[in-house]
């Protein structure tokens, strides 16, 4: 084996390193990794690393050769219940030759971390249909949101879809709940992101001089005085957390329920204690040459939330950005 270079992919964006290499050479142990760390063999973007640093789209990540007799014996994939099985194909919305759409629950985590045993990324097997590659996530949503999440069938469509979004020729739209009404109604927020340690653990914060690009597009779809707005947002870029806090930040109306940017459900003691942020469409155009779009349903909290608020999900909506949405 010689020195291989990777590139990080959208969908791997904000991963640790060691959780990176694991994923990518499973058979290499942690002790290996982090020796190799210490000589500097390892590194991002030329520069030395460390194995609990988090990985940003786009970095490159320097893989020395490996020793074969420090190699650690690879783990097998576990084996998926009928009932996993039938858990994850009930979530599907879509289903072509390139991808699959399904929509995510909140409280399953896409991919696993400390503590999360159980996530999308672990149920991909039960996707797998009648072709003999594994799924692949291309995008990611955090564990308290709801709605559209895609995934490639196959590595050739990864490749694809990871550069569509990348080149934001896949639309976005998710629905959100938040405290108090945003002036004006509607418009593009242009606020850099960068992460940070704060009391409550590693949070994102707007910086104008240090922070990685990130734009977002809102539209108030209804409101109710200036306690609570129905918002559509459109991230035109993938930063973790973005819609939360520009939501929070920016336009000052934290999304209802995000304890980490905002509070939770300070409005009614009638409505679940949840976040409402719920990726509700996805729109692309198919290797057919055709246009798709898919949309999921709102789950039932969302739902009674709406009822308490005099919201109507069916009412018609104007087109979103027609005039604003620009590459």
């Amino acid at each position: 084996m010689s020195v291989q270079f990777k590139i990080v992919t959208p969908s791997e964006n904000d991963v640790r390193l060691d959780r990176w290499f694991k994923r990518h050479f499973p058979n290499v142990s942690h002790g290996t990794i982090e020796k190799l760390l210490r000589k500097k063999n390892i590194r991002v973007n030329k520069l030395k690393a460390s194995a609990n640093q988090r990985l940003k789209a786009g970095d490159e990540i320097r893989i020395p050769p490996f020793e074969q007799e420090t190699s650690a014996p690879a783990k097998t994939q576990k084996k998926l219940s009928q009932k996993d099985i039938q858990y994850i194909q009930s979530l599907v919305l879509y289903k072509d030759n390139d991808v699959i759409v399904i929509n995510k629950p909140a409280g399953l985590a896409v991919q696993g971390g400390t503590k999360t045993t159980r996530h999308v990324d672990g149920l991909l097997d039960g996707l797998m249909f009648d072709y003999t590659e594994r799924p692949r996530l291309v995008h990611r949503l955090d564990k308290e949101t709801s709605g559209v999440l895609m995934i490639a069938r196959t590595l050739q469509s990864a490749t694809t879809y990871t550069k569509l979004f990348k080149t934001k020729d896949i639309q976005k739209i998710y629905w959100a709940l938040v405290s108090g009404s945003p002036k004006p109604k509607e418009g593009k927020i242009e606020a850099p992101l960068l992460k940070k340690t704060s009391p409550l653990g590693e949070k994102m914060f707007v910086d104008f001089e240090n922070g990685d690009t990130a734009i977002s597009l809102y539209q108030t779809v209804d409101h109710l005085a200036n306690k609570v707005a129905w918002l559509q947002l459109s991230p035109l870029t993938g930063r973790t957390h973005q819609l939360r806090v520009h939501c929070a930040d920016i336009l000052k109306t934290p999304i209802v329920g995000d304890t980490k940017y905002g509070k939770r459900n300070p409005l009614s003691e009638q409505i679940p204690k949840q976040m409402y942020l719920h990726a509700h469409s996805i729109s692309w155009t198919g290797s057919d040459g055709k246009s798709k779009s898919v949309s999921a349903p709102l789950p039932n909290y969302f739902k009674t939330a709406f009822n308490e608020f005099g919201f109507d999900e069916k009412q018609p909506i104007e087109k979103l950005f027609k005039t604003r949405r620009k590459k």
